[in-house]
């Protein structure tokens, strides 16, 4: 068999019959797969179609074992055999819409979250809290740097939980949602709408909580926030691109909360992992890869399972939409459009938007005329951050803010060096906001 010539659900079913035309005589072949049809890959499980429930259970007994030996022998992964029959797949298709209280949940389970050595720790921990929500680990604090599957594990939970109990009350946000929730309550008025939502969750899901360091309101209700949900014996499960301990301006009341959990680190994955992690994603969208394409993936992207995914993803439209061989120069494309190689240069558009983001205000703030002290600061250090982290002149630099002469720009960035000089909490945040830059999601 050519894995080049598999790439779609059909090309696939048409590769296991071939792996049983050579166990199974002809006659056996024709009597019970005829008529069966595959439906899909979802996750783990490999749908497939007869006409007969008589039909369903013969190839339940008799063959499953066999194919799902030739789905490993073609990706080099487990899959479950799922047999529909009769009506039920004109009912499995209409049961697809995710129910899930949360779309963000959609897809993120624990059985898709790839173990290895990196992440074993941060996995089982998970699963208990998800398997005694409230009872193990509250709060659960999941660190590690962007794109190592923090939120995956964070979704995961959610999922389990629901699944056991579809009436628990899941609340997700993430950092700087909260900060702009709570601006915006305050603004309207609806303050005691804002607590309830929060306040009364089975389940309280934060990602990234390192955005509301430095935030004084922020602190002050989120430290309310999680004192009501754990009283109450309700789980809290947060992610963060670092320790508590590593987040300066995060107030010392809610560092010693958060450190009262259970703290687990995600690192990058070891080679091995990367590679099962590549061809599980490849299964999961219906694409063969040759080992020497694998291997140059696993090579190369050493840090980010989120751009091995892209990275795949990619290959899989190549194969799709352009009909392309998917040979290692294929993969160099592919990589090429997911990740700089070498050093990685931002664009200006991301730098602002992301220094706006960091103060809580919009990008169009930054590049225009409002010169509040809050702004004026997050508008210089944007322009020192363009300055270092790119190769762009003065005068293209203050293109980026209605025009802005050289002049100004330069005593914009003469101002933070100055300030990373003489005050350490300066160094800090620029260090905060160029993490964040760097952290590229695929």
């Amino acid at each position: 068999m050519n894995a080049d010539n598999v790439n779609s659900i059909n090309d696939i079913w048409s590769a296991v019959l071939e792996i049983l035309s050579t166990k199974l005589t002809s006659t056996a072949m024709t009597t019970w797969f005829t008529g069966c049809t595959p439906v899909e890959i979802n996750g783990s499980d490999f749908v497939i179609y007869t006409p007969t429930g008589f039909k369903r259970s013969i190839i339940v007994s008799r063959f499953s074992e066999t194919i799902t030996a030739a789905l490993s022998d073609i990706f080099s992964t487990e899959f479950n055999l799922v047999v529909l029959a009769g009506e039920e797949l004109d009912a499995y298709k209409e049961g697809k819409p995710d129910n899930d209280p949360l779309p963000e949940m959609a897809g993120y389970t624990f059985d898709r979250f790839i173990v290895g050595n990196s992440n074993r720790f941060a996995h089982a921990a998970a699963v208990a809290v998800a398997d005694k929500p409230g009872n193990v680990y509250n709060p659960l604090f999941i660190y590690g740097n962007s794109g190592l599957g923090k939120t995956h594990l964070l979704l995961a939970i959610g999922q389990a939980i629901h699944e056991k109990n579809p009436e628990a009350n899941i609340v997700y946000i993430k950092g700087d949602e909260f900060t702009n929730q709570l601006l915006k309550a305050i603004k309207e008025g609806s303050g005691e709408e804002f607590r309830m939502k929060y306040r009364n969750a089975d389940l309280f899901l934060v990602d990234d909580i390192q955005f509301i360091a430095g935030k004084q309101s922020t602190q002050e209700e989120f430290f309310h926030t999680f004192n009501n949900i754990y009283e109450a014996n309700h789980q809290i499960v947060i992610t963060s691109d670092r320790p508590p301990m590593e987040m300066s301006l995060l107030e010392d009341r809610l560092r010693t909360r958060f450190e009262g959990g259970l703290l687990v680190d995600i690192q990058p994955p070891d080679i091995e992992t990367r590679m099962v992690i590549i061809r599980t994603k490849a299964a999961q969208l219906g694409l063969v890869l040759e080992d020497d394409a694998v291997n140059y993936i696993a090579e190369t992207i050493t840090s980010n399972v989120r751009q091995i995914e892209g990275v795949v993803k990619r290959l899989t439209a190549y194969k799709e939409i352009l009909d392309s061989t998917i040979d290692t120069a294929a993969v160099k494309r592919a990589i090429k459009d997911v990740i700089r190689i070498g050093t990685f240069i931002p664009s200006p558009q991301h730098i602002i938007r992301e220094t706006a983001r960091y103060y809580s205000l919009k990008e169009e703030d930054l590049r225009g005329q409002n010169r509040s002290k809050n702004t004026a600061m997050a508008r210089q250090i944007s322009m020192y951050l363009i300055r270092t982290l790119t190769n762009l002149s003065l005068k293209d630099i203050g293109t980026e803010y209605e025009g802005r002469n050289h002049t100004t720009v330069l005593s914009s960035i003469k101002k933070i060096e100055e300030l990373i000089q003489s005050d350490p909490q300066m160094a800090i945040t620029i260090r905060d906001i160029t993490s964040n830059i760097n952290a590229i999601i695929v």
